[in-house]
């Protein structure tokens, strides 16, 4: 993963005054561009789309710098306006374009370099299960993608599920974990940018292929699954270990993503006020 990692960036330093896609990244990657997306972000601190951002930033100084004229560099790296190259470039680093090569100053941000740090003997506790193929049924909406922090439209969804749904999907739930699931899949893959959509179900696993009015009904193939449980304050526990399987677990194990509907469940602890037990289910497969 190290190394997939590092070509990508590699892939990106050759194309930064190209038209990049999300989905050219991730086809270097080998995995969705929503599944890369989480890994970069969880890795490096930032999103894959401001690090192009700011990258295609520097590298336009450093041609300022060697006296390129701005309208040129401009339309370099994608911008359709001058105006809008000078606004960004403004207010990244505090100087118009125009005055960079009177004034000799440059501001640069560094490309990105990833490698394994052992840091500590941090334990993460995981199982690995085959599944035969399934179906998701549940209510869907598609909402913005976040990688942290509460996704209030997904808040709205959970609260549209009428008495009837609920019979419905109680009565359909006939697969282990034997949940009410969060599922996520069909993330935008069209633009740089980290305000696209994708597709959220709340719901259960079922075999059955036949479901009641305003439910929805996804198939799933056969895969192995990563599944990390996990126990403690809710949400903030649930979002570290998501973090910890991208940033930690990803990068030093044998597997690699594969591209699936992710998933999760909680389960409120009636004991402890705030805590919460969950499950997050990755598909994987084996690195070749």
């Amino acid at each position: 993963m190290i190394r997939t990692l590092n070509h990508v960036i590699d892939f990106i330093e050759q194309h930064l005054s190209e038209d990049l896609t999300l989905e050219m990244i991730a086809s270097e990657a080998g995995v969705s561009d929503y599944h890369f997306r989480k890994i970069f972000f969880y890795l490096s601190g930032t999103s894959l789309s401001e690090y192009i951002r700011l990258r295609r930033l520097s590298e336009a100084c450093k041609d300022l710098l060697g006296g390129e004229k701005v309208t040129d560099v401009a339309f370099k790296y994608g911008y359709e306006s001058l105006d809008g190259f000078t606004r960004a470039f403004k207010s990244w680093c505090s100087m118009l374009p125009s005055e960079i090569n009177k004034t000799k100053t440059c501001t640069l941000y560094q490309k990105l370099s990833f490698s394994i740090s052992v840091t500590g003997a941090n334990t993460m506790e995981y199982k690995i299960i085959e599944k035969p193929a399934f179906y998701l049924a549940g209510v869907t909406k598609r909402v913005p993608m976040q990688f942290e922090g509460v996704n209030q439209e997904i808040i709205k969804l959970a609260q549209s599920i009428t008495a009837e749904q609920r019979q419905e999907l109680h009565r359909l739930q006939n697969i282990e974990p034997y949940k009410v699931v969060n599922a996520s899949y069909e993330a935008d893959a069209h633009f740089l940018r980290e305000e696209g959509e994708l597709t959220h179900l709340i719901g259960v696993l079922t075999s059955e292929q036949k479901v009641g009015a305003g439910l929805e009904l996804v198939a799933v193939a056969a895969h192995t699954w990563a599944v990390f449980p996990n126990h403690g304050p809710f949400p903030a526990t649930l979002q570290q270990t998501m973090a910890n399987v991208y940033a930690q677990w990803l990068p030093s194990s044998n597997y690699e993503l594969v591209d699936a509907p992710s998933f999760s469940w909680t389960v409120m602890d009636t004991q402890n006020p705030g805590y919460a037990h969950s499950e997050i289910w990755i598909a994987v497969k084996l690195l070749e």
